[in-house]
């Protein structure tokens, strides 16, 4: 029999960073590792990371509620509820809040490669403090992800 998740709305496992709060809602055990799923919750004008490439998966937002900013290289794009931003292999990328109201995203990542990345973060804050942009750079090159400084 193949087994099912089921993830309640109190469910998955919660990973506070700061100003942002990922719930991990597949980590990958139950799709073979092909996909990993998260609900990202960001405070009021709040920035993201710093703007990145993926070299080994496929990104997806999907945009609950609030408004987010994404910015594709020079490329600013409004997300206002019900938008879907899909980021490929190589395209450099980051996100904000800008707004007064929480931004709430279902985030996607085929294969589930980026579910440990949060989970790093979380070890590094516990060790270390807030999160810098070097640090969450660092920790994103152990996940074939790199620093789009081209656009910084």
């Amino acid at each position: 029999m193949t087994l099912v998740s089921v993830v309640a709305p109190d469910g998955g496992e919660l990973i506070e960073l700061g100003p942002a709060r990922i719930r991990i809602l597949e980590d990958g055990s139950t799709t073979g590792h092909r996909l990993g799923l998260a609900e990202i919750v960001l405070a009021p004008r709040t920035a993201g990371p710093p703007q990145h490439r993926h070299a080994r998966h496929d990104e997806g937002f999907y945009v609950v509620s609030g408004t987010g900013v994404f910015t594709v290289g020079e490329t600013e794009h409004t997300a206002p509820a019900g938008t879907l931003v899909m980021v490929p292999p190589g395209a450099p990328h980051t996100f904000a809040n800008p707004g007064d109201e929480p931004l709430v995203m279902v985030n996607t990542f085929t294969p589930d490669l980026y579910v440990q990345y949060f989970k790093d973060l979380r070890e590094m804050i516990e060790a270390a403090g807030p999160l810098t942009p070097a640090a969450t750079i660092e920790v994103m090159g152990r996940y074939a992800t790199e620093a789009a400084t081209d656009y910084a």
